[in-house]
């Protein structure tokens, strides 16, 4: 007994038989790697593409890019082993009940992906926990540049598979039923990364 399904392709092989057979050459282009000025620019891109800032600064101009990516923001929490000081910053010892109450969150991150202009972190050193960077209405990310890979399983390799990972495209963003953007509801509504010795 044969099923519906075995019918239909049956069908569609019958139907193939005779359409001719074209060779499809397959460019194989996306494996090469750019070159690593390159990557920073196209990682700058593609995170600008995501409605994100990017600022990109000398290691001797960090503190003073993240204090003009923080704004008018008073409110600021940091992780205990940020490597940059920020003004007036708020410890991380906050209960998460009172994340709500912070206006931004300053973050380092463990690599960026040119390809997707995505940002991971895995919570390690100047990283702080996974709750200060999705609670906060504003996030500032530092990258250096050398962390930066062309694409995902560049990444991938980098990472370590035991460590919590939090992988982050942009600020965040969802769509209704009519599809209207509606930005802030799964994290923070404003995204600034910070691309540290690109220049």
């Amino acid at each position: 007994m044969t099923s519906a399904r075995d019918e239909i392709l049956v069908s569609i092989r019958t139907a193939l038989a005779d359409a001719p057979r074209a060779d499809v050459e397959v460019p194989r282009g996306y494996r090469d790697t750019p070159a690593s000025a390159d990557l920073i620019e196209l990682f700058a891109e593609r995170v600008t593409d995501y409605r994100a800032a990017v600022t990109r600064c000398a290691h001797a101009d960090v503190v003073e890019a993240i204090r003009a990516a923080l704004g008018d923001a008073r409110r600021v929490v940091v992780p205990g082993d940020l490597p940059y000081l920020v003004d007036d910053a708020l410890a991380d010892d906050l209960p998460a009940s009172e994340l709500d109450t912070v206006e931004a969150v300053v973050t380092t991150a463990a690599v960026g992906i040119a390809i997707t202009g995505t940002i991971v972190l895995d919570h390690g050193p100047g990283q702080g926990r996974r709750a200060l960077s999705l609670v906060p209405d504003r996030h500032v990310c530092v990258i250096r540049a050398d962390q930066i890979v062309a694409g995902v399983p560049d990444a991938v390799a980098r990472l370590d598979p035991a460590r919590p990972q939090t992988w982050i495209s942009g600020p965040s963003a969802t769509s209704d039923i009519e599809l209207n953007r509606v930005e802030g509801v799964h994290g923070p509504r404003h995204l600034h990364v910070l691309v540290v010795g690109a220049d």
